[in-house]
């Protein structure tokens, strides 16, 4: 049995979908039926529940985007950054081993030779550098407040992207601006991500920190010119000139553009295909 947090959003919906075609049981915890921000209260759920493994892809991103972080920041300091301390708390307090949803961020840029930033780099757009966007100075703080947490997963999702149409695809999002910023990014397939984050615990792969992005980076540019011609290729799409543009027009927070290096997770069986190829499996199988 495992027990899920946050199942009913974005994440959470494409993690009760797998554990569900995979024929895992799974208990999903919802605000609805218990404040999991309450030490008590969960710790007595979950000694009632017995799970042997718990999922936290509860958090707060904002909509819609994380503009409205900064409307919003004590929701999204709770949702990222104190509700994994609780959930440290209580996992360790009952020695259940659980995984928890993290963020890729928590990065900007790309190394000097144009490698991807590794679990061991310390994040560089977070609160400590004074350089970033509330929701991604959160999520920096709720990653270390799991720093040397026992029997704990922090899965970095990244951009998530698959097949099937939704305001929080960036492949919708692409097709849905007005206009796009160039940038190069790692993304994150959210099914492939979804299972492996679950293979992490059924192939007891070591615990710890794993970026959970599909091996390679892409730009803009490339999503579009998959995009037009896979499939849309009646669509156009039109540029900002530069960042600053963008700032000025589209955005009231620094965005994150950074690359991931996936080594870790690749080296460690778990399922990710290459960036390339699962953007255009993606655009071919789209479900609107």
């Amino acid at each position: 049995m495992y027990a899920l947090v946050g199942g009913n959003g974005y994440v959470g919906t494409a993690f009760q979908k797998f554990l569900t075609a995979s024929g895992l049981p799974f208990q999903n915890v919802s605000r609805a039926q218990l404040d999991y921000y309450d030490r008590s209260q969960l710790t007595q759920y979950l000694k009632d529940l017995q799970p042997q493994f718990l999922i936290n892809a509860a958090g707060f991103t904002g909509r819609p985007n994380v503009d409205a972080c900064e409307l919003q920041k004590t929701e999204c300091l709770n949702g990222n950054a104190v509700l994994p301390g609780v959930l440290r708390d209580v996992c360790e307090d009952l020695k259940l081993p659980w995984g928890h949803v993290s963020s890729g961020c928590i990065f900007t840029g790309e190394k000097p030779d144009g490698s991807g930033f590794t679990e061991d780099d310390a994040p560089n757009f977070s609160f400590r550098q004074n350089n970033c966007s509330f929701y991604s100075g959160c999520k920096a703080l709720g990653e270390e407040v799991l720093n040397g947490a026992e029997q704990c997963y922090v899965w970095r999702l990244r951009i998530p992207f698959d097949e099937f149409n939704s305001p929080r695809n960036y492949l919708t999002k692409m097709m849905k601006y007005d206009r796009l910023l160039q940038a190069r990014n790692s993304l994150s397939h959210l099914g492939q991500f979804v299972e492996s984050c679950v293979a992490c615990w059924t192939k007891q792969v070591d615990f710890g920190l794993y970026n959970l992005t599909n091996p390679g980076a892409v730009t803009t540019r490339d999503v579009v010119g998959m995009l037009k011609s896979q499939r849309f290729h009646d669509l156009e799409f039109d540029f900002f000139d530069s960042e600053e543009q963008f700032m000025q027009i589209a955005a009231k927070t620094p965005r994150s553009n950074c690359v991931l290096d996936s080594s870790r997770a690749v080296s460690a069986g778990l399922p990710l295909s290459p960036v390339e190829d699962m953007i255009e499996q993606s655009i071919r199988n789209w479900v609107e």
